[in-house]
């Protein structure tokens, strides 16, 4: 692009020929600063990154990087290992952002794995400011089992200038390792530690001792948590997301001290062990400045959390909220969150047994303001597996109601088609009837807190939407027709 500074690449090398990856990375451009693989064996990694890569013919002089300005890495391979973390911290002199993650298909060996040799090898030109290794359970149920709290030693004392880590599946890495990295990396602002099975309250109990101004914190599945770890962590008051999904055991002491945080912005408590009460305690100051909520799973939680929330607030700027998964919640709570006027983007509400028609209805007619109303707001609403959805919800996802709904999940046994005639009549909405989550990026960049980018439809997709296909909307009276037929 005309006047752009860096030259950024994403693609998928899974089904690229061995014997020309040489010539393909000789193409590349030394302006390039941005690559993103969506799958690359670690085998391919090691050999890209090699020195004399793709220069055979020379095998007496040691070549440079054949990417020479890579400032960010993000690469998703079959296994991270210590041979590949070695010939990328040496080879890319000028790496800041380094962004590795695996799902292996079998358990890895030695020599396919990393281990804390590989750790000590991170960072090795003292530029990196932005870490994220990650073993995720896509295939194998497994962790970095030859990864312990030496190897976070190591790695601690090469990132002391380091502002953003992610660590994902270090099982064997006790309170020692991470508190090693809390109390080394002074400049550190982001912290998101997953299944880090063996972290606890310790970790964080003398965090405010530290030099440390913590803005973004996810412990996702770090199931030792109590409330005490998040009574320690608010002493950061720059918090501004919060993810504590699936830590069980934190309740309404939890929320009292989150209710002290005046610049949170994102706040995910899925599966924990809140009520309505404690919701309630976020009313007075926090529930003003959210603009992400989830409470997932939160199974205490009844329609009166709806009331506890946003009875007597005013200028919310909440976007995004997910009811998902509360067997209590039923379309009372719908009917006082449509009456709430809360200018909502992104509502989800799966698997809500007791969520049915009324909440479709009293969603469609919501007003937020005077010039936004039939449901005007929304982008994303997801309905998949609710007990009480009918094919009288259709009626009410047609035009004119929801104009600006991009994403809308249903279950497709409810009537496959008035699904399918609604995903006809309205092009440009992405229609799940198969339980997938919906708006999530192939490349999930979670660590950062980010908004979805709506773009107002430009002039030709409202040419499209005003000239939809006649036929598109007899289709889905024929389906209606259909469906009463068969009642």
């Amino acid at each position: 692009m005309q006047g752009s500074k860096a030259l950024n690449l994403m693609f998928d090398v899974s089904f690229s020929a061995g014997h020309n990856n040489s010539r393909v990375w000789a193409l590349a451009s030394e302006k390039l600063t941005s690559l993103e693989i969506g799958y690359i064996p670690s085998v391919m990694v090691a050999e890209l990154f090699s020195p004399n890569f793709g220069f055979h013919q020379s095998l007496n002089c040691i070549q440079p990087s054949i990417l020479p300005n890579i400032h960010k890495l993000c690469l998703s391979v079959d296994y991270i290992t210590d041979a590949m973390v070695g010939k990328i911290s040496k080879g890319l002199n000028s790496l800041t952002h380094l962004d590795l993650r695996d799902a292996p298909m079998s358990e890895p060996g030695v020599t396919s794995d990393l281990t804390n040799s590989g750790l000590q090898q991170i960072n090795q030109h003292g530029k990196l400011k932005h870490l994220s290794l990650v073993r995720t359970q896509e295939f194998l149920s497994t962790y970095f089992r030859r990864v312990n709290d030496l190897g976070l030693l190591l790695m601690a004392d090469k990132c002391k200038t380091m502002e953003s880590i992610f660590l994902g599946g270090f099982c064997r890495v006790t309170d020692t390792g991470f508190k090693t990295i809390l109390h080394s990396c002074s400049k550190l602002y982001k912290l998101r530690v997953s299944h880090g099975t063996q972290l606890t309250d310790l970790v964080f109990h003398d965090i405010s001792a530290t030099s440390l101004s913590l803005t973004h914190v996810s412990l996702r599945r770090c199931t030792l948590l109590t409330n005490h770890a998040v009574t320690s962590l608010a002493s950061n008051k720059d918090l501004k997301v919060l993810d504590l999904r699936d830590c069980r055991n934190l309740g309404d002491e939890a929320l009292q001290a989150i209710s002290t945080l005046p610049k949170l912005k994102a706040l995910l408590l899925d599966g924990s062990d809140i009520s309505d009460v404690g919701l309630s305690y976020l009313r007075p100051g926090v529930i003003s400045s959210l603009i992400s909520l989830s409470v997932r799973g939160c199974k205490k939680l009844t329609d009166k959390c709806i009331s506890a929330l946003f009875d007597g607030s005013s200028n919310l700027e909440l976007q995004e909220l997910d009811l998902s998964n509360l067997p209590n919640l039923s379309d009372n709570a719908v009917l006082l969150l449509a009456k709430s006027r809360v200018p909502i983007l992104e509502l989800r509400m799966r698997q809500c047994p007791l969520i049915g028609d009324t909440s479709v209805m009293a969603l469609a007619s919501m007003v937020v303001d005077e010039e936004r109303w039939h449901g005007n707001s929304l982008r994303l609403l997801d309905l998949f597996n609710c007990g009480g959805i009918t094919p009288l919800s259709f009626r009410w996802l047609k035009k004119p109601y929801f104009p600006r709904l991009r994403w809308l999940g249903v279950t497709g046994s409810v009537n496959r088609d008035m699904v399918d005639a609604l995903a006809r009549s309205r092009p440009f909405l992405r229609v799940s009837r198969r339980g997938e989550e919906l708006g999530v990026e192939e490349w999930d960049n979670s660590d950062d807190f980010y908004m979805h980018d709506y773009d107002e439809m430009d002039e030709f997709e409202r040419w499209l939407l005003d000239g939809e296909d006649e036929n598109a909307d007899e289709e889905m009276v024929n389906a209606e027709d259909n469906a009463e037929a068969m009642e």
